[in-house]
């Protein structure tokens, strides 16, 4: 007897592989296992309920800033950002104290960089309840920054400001 290799086993018949099809091509899957159907998502991306917090936060943001440049084309040229939350009031080497925390925050132009104005996503969000209150809220920190930068009064950037 001579020693040789072992034959390959059989093949088992391409309607019994997983995912298989008697053709030998995979089989598009219709259902879960559980028979419920396929998961998707919840809301198709055209809807708000797919836009996280931060994209709705910016777009109360971009709003507003819209209904200033219409009034103010010079702010074409600040830039507008937002924060999640804002540093320690005295800097990094002073750490925190009992001051207020910002809501927004305003760069002065320098060294070639365009002035910014930041707004604070997260403090927004904790004092303003509702959509509409949020919206409100950032329109007047947009409006304060604005004028501080303006050197004008709040009321001067934007006559409606500080009315419900």
């Amino acid at each position: 007897m001579t020693d040789s290799a072992l034959p390959p086993p059989p093949a088992p018949p391409a309607a019994s592989l997983p995912g298989g099809s008697p053709s030998g091509e995979p089989r598009v899957r219709k259902r879960d296992r559980h028979g419920r159907g396929m998961r998707g998502p919840v809301a198709p991306p055209q809807v708000p309920l797919s836009a996280s917090r931060g994209e709705l936060f910016g777009d109360l943001v971009r709003d507003s800033v819209e209904r200033l440049e219409r009034r103010w084309p010079q702010l074409a040229e600040v830039e507008f950002m937002i924060g999640d939350v804002p540093g320690p009031p005295g800097g990094a080497e002073t750490g925190w104290n009992d001051e207020a925390v910002q809501l927004g925050a305003l760069v002065e132009a320098g060294g070639g960089r365009a002035a910014r104005i930041v707004v604070f996503r997260r403090p927004v969000e904790i004092r303003a309840k509702s959509r509409d209150e949020r919206a409100m809220l950032v329109h007047e920190i947009v409006v304060e920054q604005v004028a501080e930068l303006l050197g004008l009064s709040p009321e001067t950037v934007d006559p409606r400001y500080g009315s419900d």
